[in-house]
């Protein structure tokens, strides 16, 4: 497609001059650019197709060189990006060296501020509206977030504060009534009243379609229409009852997010009122990708996938997935198994058991901090929860595992997705610290898995045998890593002797570092150095005694593991064995720098210096 608009530098007047005409077509250049670009490369589709007209009008009211835009998440901002100077990057989108698909101060002065993790835009907009006050500026600062980050508790308590404090800001939900699933809770019940009640949107679009069928008569009736509709919106509109008039924000909404033209004039129209405002926008995730208009879900996050026939599975076994199954076949023999997750059934793997079981599934929207509360009170209550959950994502309930789960003992399970090196999404999303925070907490039982049937293995015994606060990580994507070895192992607690060929250093390997490492030991081994591989999948509480077994006399030993060095399970292996014995010298294996940016995952174990020729780098110069 040859691009009219795009690629040229679009300044805000340029963007005020356009016609309905040029919007249009500026709107379908974007949405071409930016199927081509994540087709190849992968990247948050439904989403960004989505806001296309919305960016459009933004930055046709607003001036992007000096009002603060935010987006929330960043699952949105595909178009800001093209439209404020990174058309000739785009291609490179979520590569290593290549521009972040999340909003980045460090690879744009436009972009207001990092994002990555859901619900951020209202406090973090308000936080700078703030500082424009004190600084007597007058700049405008607009916050842009889906509904579906609307379910997060951090949405909820920067919107308390914003109404309290009448702060001059706007906030602009984009209603597509999806997050990543489809939506659950409260607030999406409220948002639905409010679209039906008014019947604007699906009548506006009804009315054009059937209009626009009339020889002759049917554009002049649309003309007029048109020429009378915002007059009506903010007559009729503005009575609509709206929790956030309660809350002290002035309400507007919702409006068609597809139609420019209404969006221009409606921002024109609230951008200099002297307080906060919501500005309600109704938008279709996946708008002009018919793919993706039926299956919003999964063309939320995709991998690269031909755009003429549209994403095709592979139907090849994950963790995720091979967790999904695991976790059912539990559910089938124990009747006292339910499952929680927050906003991600499909993506954590358990969409087949919502179907199977959906009184004992528990869907609690963007709530992380929620879940696992709520999951510790099914617990307390003689249940047994499964949380599920991606690594990063669970950093938000933190002090909720401390708290309200580990110091009661209580018998949650958490199954921690996306362990490790996550690959294109880039440093907000990788699992690295997952060991560290769990190792720091009372009576929790910490367990890696190595492969699929480790997993399994892990779940049965944390379901069976734990009796308290338990989990198990695993990385995103599969494994094709497999020995002969794995099909006798049984026993997840115990360490296991990957080989044995002497003592000249020994290597314990968490998880599915198993692979990198047995490749370096096989590295070693033709370079004349013999040595133990040893791999663990519990890592908390320490198998002591057995690992010390098997170390024997080797004298150096390596830890290898994909998670930051400090509190991890080197540390804690290093200090539990020393209380007994000095024999042994220790070298960490693990992640010293975690700011590692979009690449793939091996890229990244590369450059963090735990994969196989790293390892066997290491072992050498040591």
């Amino acid at each position: 497609m040859e691009y009219r608009f795009l690629g040229n530098e679009l300044s805000q007047f340029d963007m005020k001059n356009m016609t309905s005409e040029d919007r249009k077509i500026l709107a379908s250049e974007l949405r071409d650019k930016i199927l081509n670009t994540v087709s190849k490369n992968g990247g948050h589709l439904a989403s960004n197709l989505g806001a296309v007209e919305l960016t459009i009008a933004l930055l046709t009211v607003f001036d992007y060189k000096n009002d603060k835009i935010v987006f929330d998440v960043g699952h949105q901002s595909y178009s800001y990006k093209l439209m404020t100077g990174r058309f000739n990057d785009f291609d490179t989108l979520r590569q290593e060296g290549g521009i972040s698909g999340f909003p980045r101060i460090s690879e744009s002065k436009y972009d207001a501020f990092d994002t990555g993790h859901s619900s951020t835009s209202v406090s973090a907009a308000l936080g700078i509206a703030r500082a424009r006050d004190l600084k007597n500026d007058n700049n405008y600062v607009v916050a842009v977030i889906g509904d579906g980050a609307l379910s997060g508790g951090l949405a909820f308590e920067g919107i308390n504060d914003l109404g309290i404090s009448k702060t001059q800001m706007i906030v602009i939900l984009n209603d597509n009534e999806m997050s990543i699933d489809k939506n659950v809770g409260g607030m999406s019940k409220h948002l639905s009243k409010i679209r039906y009640k008014s019947g604007y949107i699906a009548a506006k679009r009804s009315t054009e379609s059937f209009l626009r069928k009339i020889p002759l008569l049917g554009n002049l009736l649309i003309r007029f229409i048109m020429a009378i509709k915002d007059w009506f919106r903010f007559i009729v509109y503005r009575k609509t009852p709206s929790i956030f008039e309660d809350l002290g924000m002035v309400y507007y909404g919702p409006v068609d997010g597809h139609d420019t033209d209404a969006l221009i004039s409606t921002l024109n129209a609230v951008k200099d009122i002297n307080a906060p405002v919501l500005l309600h926008v109704a938008t279709k995730k996946g708008k002009g990708y018919t793919f993706a208009e039926k299956n919003p879900s999964d063309y939320h996050g995709v991998g690269p996938f031909d755009l003429e026939k549209g994403i095709q599975k592979s139907g090849k076994e994950t963790f995720t997935s091979a967790f999904g199954q695991a976790v059912i076949d539990e559910a089938n023999k124990n009747r006292k198994i339910v499952c929680v997750c927050a906003a991600m059934s499909q993506g954590t793997g358990l969409y087949d058991f919502a179907a199977r079981y959906p009184k004992r599934f528990f869907d609690c929207g963007i709530a992380e901090e929620h879940c696992v509360t709520m999951a510790s009170g099914l617990a307390i209550s003689g249940y047994i929860p499964v949380v599920a959950i991606y690594s990063s994502f669970l950093q938000r309930a933190y002090d909720e595992i401390i708290h309200d789960c580990c110091f009661m003992n209580n018998h949650v399970i958490f199954a921690i997705d996306r362990a490790g090196f996550v690959g294109n999404d880039g440093h907000t999303h990788h699992g690295l610290r997952d060991i560290s925070y769990l190792n720091s907490m009372p009576n929790m039982t910490v367990f890696a898995a190595r492969d699929y049937k480790d997993l399994r293995n892990i779940l049965d015994h944390c379901i069976v045998k734990v009796k308290g606060p338990c989990a198990v990580r695993y990385p995103r994507g599969g494994i094709s890593y497999t020995t002969a070895l794995y099909e006798e192992i049984g026993d997840c607690v115990l360490p296991h002797m990957v080989a044995d060929r002497g003592n000249d250093y020994a290597l314990i390997s968490i998880g599915v570092m198993c692979e990198e490492c047995d490749k370096a030991f096989d590295m070693l081994s033709k370079a004349g150095l013999f040595g133990k591989h040893i791999n663990l999948s519990m890592i908390k509480p320490v198998p002591v005694d057995e690992i010390i077994s098997m170390l024997g006399k080797a004298g150096k030993v390596y830890i290898c593991e994909e998670g930051i060095v400090s509190g991890g399970a080197g540390e804690a292996i290093r200090y539990e064995i020393e209380k007994k014995t000095d024999r042994y010298r220790f070298v960490p294996i693990a992640v010293e720098n975690d700011m590692i940016k979009a690449a793939t995952v091996a890229r990244q174990r590369e450059i963090a210096g735990i994969d196989s020729v790293s390892i066997y780098n290491k072992i050498v110069g040591n």
